[in-house]
């Protein structure tokens, strides 16, 4: 009984040499949409969160019933919750409506753009490389730091007096 001996001359041919059987591929995950046709995610950014759903339309932003540009009257908020769509070349194609509570309207413009993300991603999942590439997708987790005894924030000690 001799035995039969086999050279690998690529990685590629050590499914065959061990008897497995080479699996194909995982494609990209279907998009997560509800019986209206919505996409939902949810924000956060510091005490912030956002609840989002997008949908296909004119590129409306409501924002606790609100109109953006009434909700955030700074600029750079509107800008901030734009740039997923700006990124991933989206403009004015999805309307979006929303619900923030908590934190102040820095963070919560933060939370509105994570949601959004978030939401473009299970409406369209091959956005996913370019808004992970933007940073838009990490949760950004610095919150305020506590405040401790004996302190007068969180860090800064009461004035001190020699006499």
């Amino acid at each position: 009984m001799a035995e039969e001996t086999q050279t690998l001359t690529d990685l590629s041919d050590l499914g065959g040499a061990t008897g497995a059987v080479p699996q194909a591929e995982p494609d990209a995950p279907a998009p997560k949409r509800d019986a209206l046709g919505r996409s939902y995610a949810t924000g956060k950014r510091k005490d912030a969160v956002a609840r989002v759903w997008i949908k296909p339309g004119s590129g409306r932003i409501t924002i606790n019933k609100r109109d953006q540009a009434i909700y955030f009257a700074r600029p750079v908020l509107r800008m901030i919750i734009g740039q997923p769509f700006s990124e991933a070349n989206r403009n004015d194609q999805f309307d979006v409506v929303c619900t923030v509570k908590g934190g102040g309207l820095s963070g919560q413009a933060g939370a509105v753009r994570h949601g959004i993300s978030k939401a473009l991603i299970l409406f369209e999942p091959e956005l996913r490389p370019v808004l992970k590439k933007g940073g838009f997708l990490t949760r950004d987790s610095r919150t305020v730091e506590r405040k401790k005894y004996g302190k007068a924030k969180a860090r800064r000690s009461f004035q001190f007096s020699k006499r």
